[in-house]
């Protein structure tokens, strides 16, 4: 098939387009003119322009059978919210409004995100869980939720959208905020961060990254139309990612906690000097709410209908860590 992917030089979009053109697929990949292509392998056709820019989206799309929408701003903070709705939100309007003017574009595939399902505070969850949108930890969350609610209008009105919500992706690529679980590894790994992060309430649904890209391309081949497909993993909080590090690496796992109100303190400083330096933080407030949340989920419908096999994660923490080792990035 010919396939268009957005967002094709971030972490996940990156490793989708790789995997894409390994299983034989045409694979164009919409880039804005000051991305690093670097990291697309070789064959890839390159269409220049933004999911802000519409016009940009109709050129790119025309042709193309499938449409892979990865591109999202994924930052817990940043210093002009607004981004979040131009990008996540509009970005995703003007998708669907382009796919719906080429009649070649026959499925396409929404990378959404665990957050627009919700929290799950005591329980786990599944793609039956609307998010209450009563509060929002992030931004990024708000917008995501916000998108959701497009997406799944579009799909009663005939649009061929599958949906799918990735989990806190990890693995080998670039250490962008998409790629949280290595930055924070390094931290760890290099003493920045030397406790536990809180008391270990926290509980996230982990996902090796390459498991995600399987899981798209099942969408793409077997998703309904219309259907929502967790795709996610193992249920963990960080004490227990740490814990397992630990014992993989042969190291000692760290002997306090760090509560979550200093690290918060910690948050205000780092978005306080983010303001002066214009570098985004690590870890910023709206992360700390995240934080005092749980985010679990079953993946078993997409391991039902997509065939989603996800890794175990201590096998999947084991060559993160090794990568990160090789890439000088942690020593042990």
């Amino acid at each position: 098939m010919r396939v268009v992917v957005t967002g094709a030089t971030g972490y996940l979009g990156g490793r989708l387009c790789a995997a894409l053109a390994d299983a034989g697929h045409a694979v164009r990949a919409l880039v804005r003119r000051s991305s690093d292509v670097s990291g697309l392998p070789p064959g890839v056709e390159l269409a220049y322009g933004d999911v802000t820019d519409a016009d940009s989206l109709a050129a790119a799309f025309d042709g193309c059978d499938a449409v892979f929408h990865v591109a999202a701003v994924v930052e817990p903070w940043l210093p002009d919210p607004s981004v979040f709705l131009k990008v996540n939100v509009r970005g995703l309007e003007n998708v669907l409004t382009a796919a719906k003017k080429t009649p070649t574009v026959k499925k396409i595939v929404y990378t959404s995100s665990f957050f627009a399902i919700g929290p799950t505070d005591g329980y786990v969850a599944d793609e039956t869980q609307m998010h209450p949108q009563k509060a929002f930890c992030t931004e990024y969350e708000k917008s995501k939720v916000l998108a959701d609610r497009i997406a799944l209008q579009a799909a009663t009105e005939g649009v061929p959208i599958t949906i799918v919500y990735p989990g806190v992706i990890y693995g080998p690529g670039k250490l962008t905020t998409g790629n949280l679980v290595s930055r924070i590894l390094i931290e760890r790994f290099n003493g920045r961060l030397p406790g536990y992060i809180g008391d270990g309430y926290d509980r996230e649904s982990f996902c090796h990254v390459d498991d995600v890209v399987s899981g798209h391309i099942a969408a793409m081949e077997k998703g309904r139309v219309g259907e929502r497909y967790l795709l996610t993993g193992e249920n963990l909080s960080f004490m227990q990612i740490f814990n397992m590090a630990a014992n993989i690496t042969n190291t000692k796992a760290p002997l306090f906690h760090v509560p979550l109100w200093l690290i918060e303190v910690y948050g205000w400083i780092s978005v306080f000097v983010s303001h002066i330096t214009g570098k985004l933080p690590l870890i910023s407030y709206p992360t700390v709410h995240v934080l005092r949340h749980q985010w679990s989920y079953s993946c078993d419908k997409a391991k039902t209908e997509l065939g989603y096999n996800p890794r175990n994660l201590t096998e999947g923490l084991a060559e993160v860590l090794l990568w990160l080792k090789d890439e000088k990035q942690i020593k042990f």
